[in-house]
């Protein structure tokens, strides 16, 4: 049975959240250009990131005040040791009811079938390219074989459904499209393509490099088989899924840039070092942690939380023209 949240956090648009991301760590073994400089990548502090007693500690608050879903990320979450032991912590905690995982997927091989066991419920891979050349030129490290390897070893550790996430970008990834929507459909994993957001550490991002959903969509439908719209029955899921004509798997779109589902929001977010964050692209952030090493109580986090949902605004603003990239990068976020 459900628990019954003690203070809901709906923030001052009735937007209910119920929904957490965690990033257990800034760092990755790869270094896509738009999450992470190539050079001078600047970590935090191995002392400075909250360890898993704390991150359980924040999510036994949170789920009192009604978050009932957890999202693992990074930086690259499997690089963090012992990830696996954060997970059974997690588990145990009254009223979560869904806990994922995104990765780059190059350490799925050793880990996936530990991460099944300790009671992980859905991944998500990252997974911008399937040829090494364009594989490379993104995440300017080599590769996308041990991606594929992942791959098959979450399908084997019993995780259905695994879904790739494919960062599509204007004149670079177009020849990437169709072969990623095959690839998909031949090992049936649920493709979401996701529109060029302005996160990248080099400040390189334009909206003339938004590859929309729109054009995506007519490409596959054109090259790959038609699609045909599926009901949104989660209005706060940020994709929108359509499914093949053929019935042979879907494809969704994240339209972050072109059509923004800032509306039905209900995502908070929770940064490595413990700063609490209302949107990625918000400048604000609300200190966890200093709660936590202060012998802060757990109503003094609850406050944290509702300050932070209190101030969310009604949406990322991406689409005015007075609008400013946050100064974070999407590695010091989290995905």
């Amino acid at each position: 049975m459900p628990i019954e949240p003690q203070t809901p956090l709906i923030d001052r648009f009735g937007r209910v959240h119920t929904s957490l991301r965690i990033s257990v760590t800034d760092r990755c073994n790869i270094r896509c250009f738009y999450c992470m400089p190539l050079e001078n990548v600047r970590f935090k502090p191995r002392q400075e990131l909250l360890t898993f007693e704390e991150m359980t500690r924040v999510v036994r608050v949170a789920a009192g005040l009604g978050i009932n879903k957890l999202r693992l990320t990074g930086g690259e979450p499997l690089v963090r040791s012992n990830l696996s032991q954060l997970i059974r912590m997690l588990r145990e905690v009254p009223g979560i009811q869904e806990i994922a995982l995104t990765t780059n997927g190059i350490l799925l091989p050793d880990q996936a079938a530990d991460l099944k066991s300790s009671g992980l419920d859905r991944l998500n891979v990252s997974l911008d390219a399937i040829s090494e050349e364009m594989f490379e030129r993104i995440t300017r490290r080599q590769g996308v074989q041990k991606v594929f390897d992942g791959i098959a070893a979450a399908k084997a550790a019993g995780f259905g459904n695994v879904r790739l996430n494919a960062v599509a970008i204007q004149n670079l990834t177009e020849c990437e499209i169709v072969p990623l929507a095959n690839f998909a459909r031949e090992n049936d994993l649920h493709l979401r393509f996701i529109e060029f957001m302005p996160l990248d550490a080099d400040r390189a991002w334009d909206k003339s490099k938004v590859l929309s959903g729109q054009q995506l969509r007519e490409i596959i439908s054109r090259e790959v088989a038609p699609l045909r719209s599926v009901n949104r029955h989660d209005k706060s899921q940020p994709a929108t899924d359509y499914e093949y004509a053929d019935g042979k798997q879907r494809v969704g779109f994240i339209n972050s840039v072109t059509e923004p589902f800032c509306g039905a929001c209900n995502r908070l977010r929770i940064t490595a070092e413990g700063q609490l964050r209302n949107c990625l692209f918000g400048m604000e952030e609300w200190d966890a942690r200093q709660v936590l090493r202060n012998g802060g109580t757990d109503t003094e986090l609850s406050e944290r939380f509702q300050s932070c949902v209190q101030a969310k605004k009604p949406s990322h603003g991406m689409d005015s023209p007075d609008f400013v990239p946050p100064e974070r990068a999407m590695y010091q976020i989290g995905g």
